[in-house]
């Protein structure tokens, strides 16, 4: 009788290991087996890593890997696994590489002819995706949305564009609490106030919620909240119609004041900038833009 693959010693290569979003049950029997069983296991912050190899009594040796450090720590992760070590890879909560540190030393260990082993478990986006209600047979990940107020609106406008006229796919973006409500803010004024969102908060943890609604009903429910916490999935599928018409290119726009106001294109533009609250500089990018387009 041939013995079991999991009582086998663990191959060489890089191991991608999902640890819980929250909820610690939601680790895997595989995930557990490969911690227990690496050399090293490579963490995006060791103390965090390390309270869930307390509380399973993995005892394996942790090193940093994180969004600061990931160039030269993947070059001495590349080190040994080409000597045939076998390394796993966490983020602090969720599957490495998606909006987290881990592409980099994939990348560069496909490359060196060295195994890559995908360990599955939790996702935040796919978790916020099953259980909203919108369409699942077609999306788009985009991670975190800009910081800066006039990148996000650009991204967001460009989104509109994109998408205005289509079957549209669910859109599915991970915010930080403190920006989201001048997120809410941007999708109302760019998909229309009525453009229905769900949110997701807290995904596996105690506090875990769901709210549904439009984008200008969601901002003022959040709005009242004394603060908003934890971790956050915004989802919407944009409304082809009402994407194709909330809000009008900045050449229409610019060309309108330049006509009714006789001001020149510049200062019109200037105009354009402050009325959307972006920068100038962003402004004549998206002109440029469109006017590519065209």
């Amino acid at each position: 009788m041939s013995s079991d693959k999991n009582d086998q010693p663990l191959a060489p290569g890089l191991y991608l290991v999902a640890t819980p979003i929250g909820n610690l049950e939601d680790i895997t029997l595989r995930a557990l087996r490969i911690l227990r069983s690496a050399d090293r296991i490579a963490c995006e912050d060791t103390r965090q890593t390390q309270k869930l190899l307390n509380h399973f009594g993995i005892q394996t040796p942790t090193v940093s890997y994180h969004l600061h450090n990931e160039g030269p720590r993947a070059e001495e992760l590349l080190t040994q696994l080409k000597q045939g070590a076998r390394i796993a890879v966490v983020s602090d909560a969720g599957t490495p590489g998606i909006a987290d540190p881990g592409h980099e030393i994939a990348s560069a260990a496909i490359a060196a002819g060295i195994p890559v082993f995908p360990i599955p478990g939790a996702n935040a986006a796919i978790s916020a995706l099953i259980a909203s209600g919108l369409k699942t047979d077609s999306f788009t990940f985009h991670g975190f949305l800009p910081a800066k107020e006039g990148q996000r609106k650009t991204a967001l406008e460009q989104l509109r564009i994109k998408e205005a006229g289509r079957d549209n796919s669910t859109h599915i973006f991970y915010e930080a609490p403190h920006r989201i409500l001048d997120t809410l803010g941007d999708l109302a004024a760019t998909f229309g106030p009525t453009q229905p969102i769900v949110i997701a908060r807290e995904l596996t943890k105690l506090h875990e919620e769901f709210l549904r609604g439009t984008a200008s009903d969601l901002q003022k429910q959040l709005a009242s909240r004394p603060a908003i916490r934890g971790e956050i999935v915004l989802l919407f599928t944009p409304s082809a119609a009402e994407a194709a018409t909330t809000q009008k290119s900045i050449a229409s726009e610019v060309a309108a004041l330049m006509q009714s106001e006789s001001l020149s294109e510049k200062d019109a533009l200037k105009r354009v900038a402050r009325d959307r609250g972006i920068g100038k500089s962003e402004a004549y990018r998206e002109l440029q833009r469109e006017r590519a387009r065209s």
